[in-house]
């Protein structure tokens, strides 16, 4: 009798463990590669999440090719930076591979806003000039700031999702190249995002959540919502 038990919560162990291995298994789900991914039922308007593969046989070199990073991007405008992408639109032959490259140009005392990659961590390596940059953990690790000032060779990771920055503090123009892990990281510049948002969210609500005085918040909403565009 006591063996017969035994089997028996032996077996109900196992189909419990296959269970679990099955739902595992069937539940996982691939990482984005865009924002929303809505499902239709028409196929005509069907998106998938990233791009169609081209027939193997018509692949050519010049799919896996792109040309002009040696080119400085141009800086005049409100932040005084410029990212040239190098990303799936750029170099169709980085479909599926899960990579895209950027160049970054900085004016003296040139930023990149905070932003976040929603779909990528970012290894950014400097290549002329100094800068100032960082990221901030998530609410969970108490919005630790990790911050570095780097000189060229250097080379900074910013965690997948994380708020991160880079600033020109140097007196030359800066040029880093940055790695990042999807080939459409996305990018989510936090001012634009929250000032500028399409419709804008409720100078009140916002008032609130920054401690800031609601005529402040219609400023800022009016300075952000005039176009003024984003980041890589």
């Amino acid at each position: 009798m006591q063996n017969m038990q035994g089997f028996l919560r032996f077996l109900v162990v196992k189909v419990i463990l296959l269970a679990l291995a099955s739902s595992f298994v069937s539940c996982y789900d691939p990482s984005p590669l865009q924002d929303f991914c809505v499902a239709v039922d028409d196929v005509n308007g069907v998106f998938v999440n990233g791009k169609f593969c081209k027939d193997p046989k018509y692949v050519k070199a010049e799919d896996f090719f792109t040309s002009g990073l040696n080119i400085a991007g141009n800086t005049i405008n409100r932040v005084g930076s410029n990212v040239t992408n190098v990303n799936v639109d750029k170099i169709p032959g980085l479909n599926t591979l899960g990579v895209s490259l950027v160049r970054i140009d900085f004016a003296p005392g040139g930023q990149n806003p905070p932003h976040t990659h929603p779909r990528a961590t970012e290894i950014l390596v400097l290549v002329e000039g100094t800068l100032l940059v960082g990221f901030v953990s998530s609410n969970q690790d108490n919005n630790r700031l990790f911050s570095k000032v780097l000189y060229p060779g250097d080379v900074f990771v910013f965690p997948i999702g994380m708020i991160h920055f880079q600033v020109n503090v140097g007196r030359t123009n800066a040029v880093a190249f940055a790695g990042l892990g999807s080939q459409n990281p996305g990018t989510i510049t936090i001012a634009d995002a929250v000032f500028g948002s399409k419709p804008l969210i409720m100078p009140e609500i916002l008032a609130k959540a920054f401690q800031l005085d609601v005529n402040v918040v219609r400023y800022l909403e009016a300075r952000f919502s005039s176009n003024y565009g984003g980041h890589y």
